[in-house]
């Protein structure tokens, strides 16, 4: 990332946790541009946890790139799977569970192109990475990346002695 589109992350994630909180989101930590010697201008922000969200907030709505964590309360497993579902974006999703049918069945149901259970920001070249609905189209890394450069073509071919009647199904 060039030092303009870094700036212009840091700016967007500042500005979101501006709105967050005019929409009644608690601040709990960070929330400013970090200074970090050699990178004037503030192309750093502080990883920030916001409390008391709703998910028709901005900051639950749109994709905050940035060390944001935006807190939503849900009564059980189908609240918070209505809760992630509930937005047009799908990039990715996380699962905290020490159970491994409430991982699958979560990893299942979430609208998400990658879903971490357990983990974070795990990846590999050989897996397919990519979301779902507003977050992109395609995929990149994996057969599934491979995939979106190629084009396939059919291609039949007679090896019989005599040209056979195109006009009947074989």
């Amino acid at each position: 990332m060039d030092v303009d589109r870094a700036a212009q992350a840091a700016h967007r994630a500042f500005s979101s946790g501006e709105i967050a909180r005019r929409e009644g989101a608690r601040l709990v930590a960070g929330g400013e541009p970090a200074s970090v010697p050699g990178y004037p201008n503030g192309l750093f922000y502080r990883p920030t946890i916001f409390a008391d969200v709703r998910n028709d907030m901005r900051i639950a709505q749109e994709e905050v790139f940035g060390p944001v964590l935006a807190v939503i309360r849900f009564r059980d497993e189908d609240d918070a799977v209505r809760i992630a579902n509930d937005t047009q974006f799908g990039l990715a999703a996380g699962v905290w569970t020490q159970s491994m049918r409430r991982a699958l069945a979560m990893a299942d149901r979430v609208r998400a192109g990658t879903v971490w259970v357990n983990n974070y920001r795990s990846t590999s070249t050989t897996s397919p990475f990519g979301g779902f609905k507003m977050s992109g189209i395609g995929r990149e890394g994996g057969i599934a990346g491979i995939r979106e450069y190629m084009e396939v073509k059919s291609v039949w071919i007679s090896t019989a002695l005599e040209i056979p009647n195109p006009f009947i199904r074989r």
